[in-house]
């Protein structure tokens, strides 16, 4: 009898992620990573949405030059939901729903997903200049291998 084996993990991870803590919006942010690492992040047409009604704010830059690609991604989406109440004085109740692309992450406010095989020296150095911003509270690497919601990242690779 034949033995069949399914792959655990479909998606070869060859990217770099690192998580940024900032109180800045998102604009402001990729504003500032432009000008400290010498990118050109632009607000993609279209924000991405994996969960129904929730949306989080893509940045997207191609350097051609080194074959690298940049995804600057906000963490959370927040949703306000207004309810009708009869019984209420104003009639309205309005509830902030939260959501987020990386649950086991709910502190940072967005992921630089860098995806490049060979970027892999340029790393503590992209996450020193990030912390050198004078907003940006703290940036650490993390390893897309030890993510449960990894998946959640996928779609940024050919984006």
């Amino acid at each position: 009898m034949a033995v069949h084996k399914l792959l655990d993990d479909l998606y070869e991870h060859s990217y770099s992620l690192i998580a940024i803590h900032s109180p800045l919006k998102d604009y402001r942010l990729a504003y500032f990573i432009n000008h400290q690492l010498s990118l050109r992040l632009k607000r993609t047409k279209e924000d991405f949405s994996y969960i129904e009604d929730a949306s989080f704010s893509t940045f997207h830059h191609n350097d051609e030059t080194t074959d690298t690609t940049w995804h600057l991604i906000t963490n959370v989406s927040k949703i306000v939901a207004n309810e009708t109440r009869d019984a209420d004085l104003f009639g309205v109740k309005s509830t902030t729903v939260v959501k987020y692309l990386i649950p086991e992450y709910k502190k940072v406010d967005y992921f630089l997903k860098i995806d490049n095989g060979d970027f892999f020296y340029q790393l503590k150095a992209a996450i020193k200049a990030i912390n050198d911003l004078t907003h940006v509270v703290t940036a650490y690497a993390i390893d897309p291998n030890q993510l449960k919601s990894k998946n959640n990242l996928i779609f940024l690779s050919n984006a």
